[in-house]
């Protein structure tokens, strides 16, 4: 395959050259503008783009909200969303669907302080199966809080001509939706009264009109939420001089380009004050100017924020003898743009390519790239080049599709993409091509480049009008890349940027004008570990210059030798492990977006012409303190007395701090007066008692963190009101004086009055409740509080309520009242809300815990009911799993014994009572990975062709590998008994299955064993297999002696058919004979008159057999029942013999021989293993078993060393061919299947027989084997021998042969069976069927080559071998019956995993048959035609 990937490749070189294009390799790849590149098969690009993408949207509780998103395609592309990076699954959502153009709905916005499953970040996902995959921007979803007023306004007065402002404050992300009334009528805004974005109302010349009774009101959908109302008085001007004042300043703002910004400022006096502002102490004009405007009052609106607009802006009030000045600071943050965006590309194998992207924004964006939806990684193919464009080095296939640069910041993202396409490449024009390059050798090699050369093509010693293509890679990658020559009749040439110390393998192909030739030898050559690299780089400071950013200064090198080309700045935060990098020209960098008062590490490295150099120490440095960024977290108030109350709260969130808090400042104030603001600071502590306050008065409270740097936000206002009296706390409250209730269907109104006794402290009440029983529920309420409605009750239930009041000292007496809910009037809501927010937390290689939320529990989740969940999960390797369910009445369960390294899918149902929930939306885990804990498996020793002293070791991966594999070690010495630390050792990496050993010793027993190790550590080593080099060196000896697994084996003379040719240079036997043409007829002589009398016996006895009357049958039919279900496979039955004829009527068909409950018979709940990763080795107490009861031979056969990955797919094949009871008569006919791979397996005799029991027999002298079996007891059978992969093969049970069956070695297989090539695993059996022919009949099939290697102990009996189809093969061309003597194709053959001993012998109860004599008759005629046929084969 990869050699005709190069031949397109210089198709298109040479074309390219011939019309004056440049190389693949010499030139950039074609840009969508760009014309296509000559010798291609033209494919145009295909616009894909989203012609609509997601915004951001800010939604309120309940609400329905639509991500827009649609996207342009000739071919309708699929659209998918993702949540926060996982696909949505909207096919089982039913508050969740997916729009006609793409779009996604969501109906009835779900939000609660613990449960936020709407609110996150949205991904519309694009795909057209032929083409790729693109992803959109990512939208965030917010949804606002319930709303609620931090401030509200109060009654105020002001004079005429003077301003005012309402204050109305909210949560930030209701502001928008504020509204105002005056008399309940609504208020109209224009150039004099507006509203602010806080929501606070400022009217300025303030007129009589302007009086009357002011509200705010938050429309957030649903029901409005009013304010309390302030009345606003007009009062007439006394015209006498006033102070001035500001009413309002502006405070800092940061906004995104294109938002509008508003500052404030309004401010009092007489004479009337005028406003004017300054931006960085210049003078801000504001009249004619669009953008700037001066609201009334002096307020400054800036309409479309540029970036330019960012400064510090300054509210000058001047009354004529007083100013005043008030300044704050806009920040203007810009979402991504593209400066330069990736475009179109063509291009070829083995190119290189760029995609360019260049964005700006602030702050800085972050880039990534997206190939069809998935992020690429950087690694030595994919590289960021040039700060954020995408180098692909050395193209293969699979890199074509949709490339997209996602560029991110804090407050926005952008994305822009291109298509790469990968050109066919046209075929070559005919004509003489040149021969390969001669005498290719490194001429100069250093640690970054290799030069090499090579004398012309003997086809063409001038060359004068040559040119040629360098294909080069790195051993074991499979990316090559390619350089040309500048102009022709070049024989040399340079390749740059590689890497040192690394073995590189080069090829040489020459090309005339009809195109390329022959490829060289590959060259194998290793560049020089790296010397003359630059020293650290002395003197290394880093600094922070500002809470964000630290810069780093450093000075050149000393040791470097060679010009400083640029230097590398690494930085990390500390304790963290993810390392970031920008390259820098200087000696200085500053690094900006840090996080405030965090340490981090910083290091520079040096680059030179030849590289990285010596790394600097780590410094460390903390990025400076800035004022905490959120407030103080729990605020709570208790009342001690009528004079003082008890904060308590906890620090801001740890990554909120931005430094050392040095303490807390406390701000309190009277609820009815709330202009009159106490400021308290204190230490550190998290408490603070407040004195010194007003009997029955309500104060609000609200705190905020200090550090060096100033305050932090404050927390919301907080209210509690002290007591009219000091009361007696020494004592606990009397009972309270009533209590009523009033049941619902289910709830239940409690009401009470408070004890009688008032001179008692009440802190609260305790209200219990329970069916019978007070004590299964209690909930505290505060002391102002006369009612409670309980809730979530059982309808027609009997609850007894308990009433107590608490304070600090204690409970007090409780008072008792009993009611019966109402019984429903409505059926039971049929199914439950799923379980929400299910999530998977992996703990170990075995263990996950699912965790998930209940949306009909009350908000602290607390389970009351009797309800359970059921949580399910499974693995989808292989397919058809089925789930595992397990209850749990918490909502979190530990589910342990999975495997290590697996992806399994988790969900979550919830029952009560009767009433269950569907399933929740899954949530995925993988268990991590552990240590293999099997060898790799199927070790397999060859000797190379021509090489006598080099051998490949092939393997196949551990079947428990628990990861991936990262490499294997291999581990040979002439000792088996040597300790394992003398042994030599080869590392290979974890991606290859096949190596090289050279130099070994001629003649010489070698012992290999095999571990794997991934990431967790080493796995358990593969049992010693056995090789013995040949005994001399020549050129013409068979390669292939396969490692036996033991010693003590040898080769045996191979079965050639007489189409047989010799190779060049004479065939050697594997005794070192030659065989001659003479040896070859008389094989053939002796086949064919073996095969015509095996035939002759098989009519006699079929004749015989016609005599048999039915009665005998139904005997011996009964008889085979009976051993059958009785005895099991037992010894009892070793010594009975196969039958020598065995027809049936039915026809062939190869059956799985699973014991599946499905009905359908084809390969249920068995499937076919796609690769050899998937085989589970037979158990070796079978195979000593068997050992134990059988005759065979054992043998030694050859394999075709130079095999591909593809070729080891050969499994361990298990054949059963048991009869089906349908009317066609078709012939199956088999043949030897050329397999790419043919490692020494043994065959275990069965006993399927075909009808006439003719294996065309072959004589052997085998090696002595320490079995007490002879010769002459095999071969005096009619069963005859076929050196064919070896396979164990199950006897078709039929009535007449069932008794006869049961031998144990024909039932005890359990390997599993694939397919010859990889893309069979998937169909169904099948065979080659000959319907035309009368004859019902069937020969032995050949089965695709086993890979895994035998357990030596194990009797065997070679079959026909087979070749791989690169070298000559040695096989015998049957004929089977119904051919007559064509060759067919082979059949390939499915079957599954042997199953146990119980269920084969159940198989073969069932697959019973009934014979008639009838049918017998029949079969004698077809036999009569069939005679006729053999003596035209006889006579020819």
């Amino acid at each position: 395959m990869a050699a005709g990937r190069v031949r397109r490749l210089l198709g298109s070189l040479w074309i390219a050259l011939l019309l004056g294009q440049p190389g693949p390799a010499g030139a950039a790849a074609r840009s969508s503008s760009q014309s296509l590149p000559a010798g291609s098969t033209v494919r145009t690009f295909t616009p894909f783009h989203f012609l609509v993408e997601p915004a951001d949207v800010l939604s309120v509780r309940g609400a329905s909200v639509v991500m827009n998103c649609s996207a342009y395609c000739e071919t309708p592309p699929k659209i998918e969303w993702k949540k926060d990076g996982t696909f949505l699954n909207l096919v089982s959502d039913d508050r969740r669907q997916l729009l006609p153009d793409g779009s996604l709905l969501i109906n009835s916005v779900v939000h609660s302080k613990h449960n936020k499953p709407d609110e996150g970040y949205y991904q519309c996902v694009a795909t057209v199966d032929s083409l790729g995959t693109i992803v959109s921007r990512t939208a965030k979803l917010t949804v606002a809080g319930l709303p609620r007023f931090t401030s509200q306004p109060e009654s105020s007065s002001v004079y005429r001509g003077s301003s005012a402002i309402l204050n109305c404050e909210v949560n930030v992300d209701l502001a928008p939706f504020v509204r105002w009334e005056q008399d309940r009528q609504p208020v109209f805004l224009d150039d004099r009264v507006f509203k602010l974005p806080s929501g606070a109302l400022i009217i300025s010349n303030a007129t009589d009109m302007d009086g009357g009774l002011y509200r705010c009101i938050i429309e957030s959908g649903g029901t409005p939420k009013y304010s309390e109302e302030a009345e606003l008085k007009i009062l007439p001007d006394p015209e006498v001089p006033r102070n001035l004042a500001f009413l309002r300043q502006p405070s800092s703002l940061t906004k995104v380009t294109g938002q509008n910004a508003v500052f404030p400022c309004v401010a009092v006096g007489f004479p009337t004050p005028y406003i004017r502002w300054t931006r960085n102490e210049e003078e801000l004009i504001t009249e004619g100017y669009e953008r700037f405007l001066l609201l009334a009052g002096g307020s400054l609106e800036i309409r479309e924020v540029a970036e330019d607009d960012a400064g510090t802006y300054s509210c000058i009030a001047d009354a004529g003898n007083e100013t005043a000045e008030a300044q704050a600071e806009l920040t203007v943050q810009v979402p991504p743009e593209f400066l330069k965006q990736p475009t179109n590309i063509y291009a070829h194998e083995s190119m290189d390519i760029v995609f360019e992207c260049e964005v700006t924004g602030k702050p800085t964006p972050t880039v990534k790239w997206v190939k069809n939806g998935d992020v690429v990684i950087p690694s030595d193919y994919f590289k960021i080049v040039r700060e954020h464009n995408l180098q692909v080095l050395g193209l293969v296939k699979s890199d074509e599709g949709f490339y997209q640069c996602i560029a991110e910041n804090d407050v926005g993202n952008a994305q822009a993409g291109a298509q790469l396409i990968i050109l066919d490449l046209a075929p070559a024009t005919t004509g003489p091509l040149p021969s390969a390059p001669r005498d290719v050798v490194a001429t100069l090699v250093s640690t970054r480049f290799i030069r090499l050369t090579w004398r012309t093509p003997a086809s063409d010693p001038q060359g004068d009008n040559l040119t040629y293509s360098i294909f080069y890679t790195k051993e074991g990658i499979n990316r090559e890349r390619v350089e040309n020559t500048s102009r022709p009749g070049e024989t040399q040439v340079t390749i740059q940027n590689l890497m040192p110390e690394t073995v590189y393998v080069f090829r040489v192909v020459a090309q005339n004008k009809h195109g390329p030739g022959e490829s060289s030898v590959p060259l194998k050559v290793a560049t020089q570990p790296e010397v003359q690299l630059p020293g650290p780089a002395p003197n290394i400071r880093a600094y922070a210059s500002s809470p964000t950013s630290v810069t780093v200064t450093w000075e050149t090198p000393l040791s470097g030798n060679g010009e400083i080309q640029n230097y590398k700045l690494y930085y990390m935060e500390k304790g963290q492990d993810n390392e970031q990098d920008v390259d820098v020209g200087g000696l200085s960098y500053t690094i900006n977006g840090l996080k405030k008062y965090t340490e981090y590490s910083f290091r520079v490295v040096a680059y030179n012409k030849h590289g990285p150099g010596v790394s600097t120490q780590d410094v460390v440095v903390r990025t400076l303190s800035d004022v905490p960024s959120a407030p103080p977290q729990n605020l709570t108030l208790e009342v001690r007395n009528s004079k003082s109350i008890m904060l308590q709260w906890q620090p801001p969130p740890a990554g909120a701090h931005n430094g050392q808090i040095t303490g807390y400042k406390i701000r309190y104030r009277k609820v009815s007066r709330k202009s009159d603001v106490t400021e308290s600071i204190g230490g550190t502590q998290l408490f603070q008692l407040i004195e010194g306050l007003e009997r029955g008065t309500e104060y609000s409270f609200r705190v905020a963190a200090l550090t060096v740097n100033g305050t932090g936000p404050a927390t919301d206002w907080l209210s509690a009101e002290t007591f009219e009296s000091d009361l007696d706390e020494t004592r606990v409250p009397e009972v309270p004086s009533s209590l009523h209730v009033r049941p619902l269907v289910t709830s239940i109104v409690v009401s009470w009055t408070p004890p009688e006794n008032q001179n008692i402290v009440v802190r609260g009440y305790a209200i219990g409740y329970g069916v019978g029983s007070p004590h299964a529920q209690t909930i505290k309420v505060d002391y102002k509080q006369r009612y409670y409605t309980i809730e979530n009750l059982d309808p027609s239930s009997h609850y007894v309520i308990t009433l107590k009041a608490f304070n600090n000292v204690g409970e007090g007496i409780p008072l008792y009242e009993s009611a019966v809910t109402r019984p429903h009037s409505v059926p039971d809501p049929s199914p439950m809300m799923p379980p929400v927010g299910v999530q998977a937390s992996i703990l170990s290689h075995d263990t996950i815990r699912i965790t998930w939320a209940d949306n009909s529990l009350p908000k602290n989740q607390k389970i009351t009911d009797a309800r359970y969940y059921t949580v399910r999960w499974k693995t989808n390797i292989p397919a058809n799993t089925k789930y595992k369910t397990a209850n749990a009445t918490t909502l979190s369960y530990l589910v342990t014994g999975l495997k290590p390294n697996t992806l399994y899918e988790f969900s979550v149902m919830v029952t009560k009572g009767r009433r269950s929930s569907t399933w929740s939306m899954t949530a995925h885990g993988t268990t991590f990975e552990l240590v293999p804990t099997s060898p790799p498996k199927d070790v397999t020793v060859v000797s190379k062709e021509g090489k006598p002293r080099t051998i490949i070791v092939n393997w196949q991966p551990p079947s428990e590998a628990n990861g991936k594999i990262t490499g294997y070690i291999i581990y040979y010495s002439t000792d088996v008994n040597a300790e394992i630390h003398d042994w030599v050792i080869e590392p290979v990496v974890g991606n290859r299955l096949t190596h090289q050993i050279q130099e070994l010793t001629l003649d010489t027993p070698y012992y290999f064993k095999i571990q794997a190790r991934n990431s967790k550590g080493m796995g358990p080593m593969s049992e010693a297999v056995q090789f013995r080099t040949p005994k001399a060196e020549s050129s013409d000896k068979m390669p292939n002696d396969q490692a036996s697994g033991s010693a003590g084996k040898g080769s045996r003379p191979v079965d050639v058919g007489p189409d047989y040719k010799p190779p060049l240079g004479g065939s050697n036997s594997p005794h070192g004979s030659p065989t001659s043409p003479l040896d070859s007829n008389m094989l053939l002589v002796i086949i064919v008159s073996v095969g015509v009398i095996t035939i002759v016996i098989v009519v006699i006895v079929a004749v015989f057999c016609t005599r048999r009357t039915t009665s005998h049958q139904k005997k011996k039919r009964a008889a085979c029942k009976s051993v059958n279900g009785s005895h099991k496979y037992k010894g009892n039955s070793k010594d009975v013999k196969p039958p020598d004829l065995w027809i049936h009527h039915e026809r062939l068909e190869l059956k799985p021989i699973d014991k599946s409950p499905d009905p359908n018979p084809i390969m249920t709940d068995t499937p076919i293993p796609r690769n050899s990763q998937d085989i589970t080795p037979v158990d070796n107490s079978m195979d000593s078993n068997i050992h134990q009861r059988r005759n065979s031979y054992r043998g030694h056969e050859s394999e075709d060393s130079m095999s591909t990955l593809a070729g080891r797919r050969g499994m361990r094949p298990k054949m059963m061919m048991p009869f089906d009871s349908q009317p066609p008569q078709p012939v199956i006919s088999a043949h030897p299947i050329h397999s790419l791979d043919n490692p020494h397996h043994h065959f275990h005799s069965g006993s399927l027989a075909s009808p006439t029991r003719s294996y065309l027999h072959h004589q052997v002298n085998p090696w002595p084997l320490g079995t007490s079996m002879s010769h002459s007891d095999r071969a005096n059978s009619t069963e005859s021998v076929r050196n064919t992969p070896s396979t164990d093969t199950m006897p078709a049970s039929s009535s007449q042969a069932c008794a006869d069956h049961q031998d144990p070695e024909s039932t005890t297989g359990a390997y599993l069976a694939n397919a010859q090539e990889e893309d069979s695993a998937q169909n169904l059996p099948t065979a080659h069927v000959r319907p035309s022919h009368p004859l019902k009949s069937f020969a032995v099939p050949a089965v695709p080559p086993a890979g895994p290697t035998y357990d030596p102990a194990l009797p065997s009996t070679p079959l026909l071998t087979q070749q791989a189809p690169n070298h000559p093969v040695h096989s015998v061309k049957t004929a089977s019956i119904g051919t007559l003597g064509r060759t067919r194709p082979p059949m390939p053959v499915v079957v599954p995993s042997a199953p146990d001993v119980q269920e084969t012998t159940r198989m073969l109860e069932d697959s019973e048959s009934n014979y008639e004599p009838d049918e017998l008759t029949k079969e004698m005629a077809h036999l009569e035609g069939l005679m006729k046929d053999l003596n035209a084969i006889t006579t020819a």
